[in-house]
């Protein structure tokens, strides 16, 4: 799915994971669904960090897959195969679930982790939207670092 030198990138990436994650996949028979499963395949195989699993929620679009660190609360959902300009969103999401901290500042951090209440959030995005993976990539890190915001990044 991933081209040799991307995947090169990303598998260097990946060894900055602190903490193991779970690539949790809903399919069903269509294209995407398998198209989806060889990219997640393929990056779980990038990391003895990273693990896979179905999700198993009947209301859950498919295809979509969470990434969610093991053991928490913590994961960020996409609807979507993130590749072209979201896939950035995807490596940095793979990287903050695993704790990999964001560049934000530690007030920042404090700030986001004290947030109180559930919060959801659903952003659709399209690949010729130039400032979509700015709004994912910010509703993931929050996600990331509060296990009551959830976040679905939807194509």
């Amino acid at each position: 799915m991933l081209d040799t030198d991307l995947a090169t990138q990303l598998s260097s990436l990946l060894e900055k994971l602190q903490h193991p994650i779970t690539l949790a996949a809903a399919l069903d028979e269509g294209e995407a669904s398998s198209e989806l499963n060889a990219l997640l395949e393929q990056i779980a195989e990038m990391s003895p960090k990273i693990s896979r699993a179905a999700l198993d929620e009947a209301d859950v679009r498919r295809p979509s897959f969470a990434i969610r660190r093991d053991g928490s609360d913590i994961e960020v959902r996409f609807a979507a195969i993130p590749l072209g300009h979201e896939f950035t969103s995807l490596v940095l999401a793979l990287l903050h679930v695993g704790r990999h901290p964001p560049k934000l500042p530690e007030d920042s951090i404090a700030r986001i982790q004290a947030l109180e209440g559930e919060l959801r959030f659903e952003t659709y995005f399209s690949q010729s939207c130039q400032n979509c993976p700015d709004v994912v990539q910010a509703l993931n890190t929050l996600a990331a670092l509060n296990p009551r915001i959830r976040h679905v990044a939807i194509d």
